[in-house]
């Protein structure tokens, strides 16, 4: 089984700054594609920032030049550093990765998500 699971949120006043962490586990040959998700009540999921397995990045205009992916594939693990974060930042962020269990075999996985609130 492969697991993904997010850590790191939390409650912090507008302005502040979170980090989150991803670590995948279980039976991992390869993790290609990352990327973190957020859904606000009412509101899609959406796409806040993805990353590949070399390293290239790609985010959502609103988080850009205040949230950091990055990822470390030694460990499975990806992080979103964010900083200046607005109340509008506030949702259940989730964690995305397509992971290759053999080479045969791959599926594309979710975390349970972390809840990330901002305050005014």
């Amino acid at each position: 089984q492969v697991q993904l699971v997010e850590s790191g949120g939390g409650l912090v006043q507008a302005g502040g700054s979170l980090r989150l962490s991803c670590a995948a586990s279980g039976s991992i040959a390869r993790i290609n594609d990352m990327g973190w998700y957020r859904q606000a009540p009412g509101k899609q999921r959406e796409l806040v920032a993805d990353i590949t397995r070399g390293g290239n990045t790609n985010y959502a205009d609103s988080v850009k030049g205040r949230f950091t992916i990055s990822r470390d594939n030694a460990k499975n693990t990806m992080y979103l550093q964010m900083n200046s974060l607005t109340p509008e930042d506030s949702a259940v962020y989730y964690c995305n990765a397509y992971i290759f269990r053999s080479l045969t075999s791959s599926n594309n996985y979710w975390g349970q998500g972390t809840q990330v609130t901002v305050s005014s």
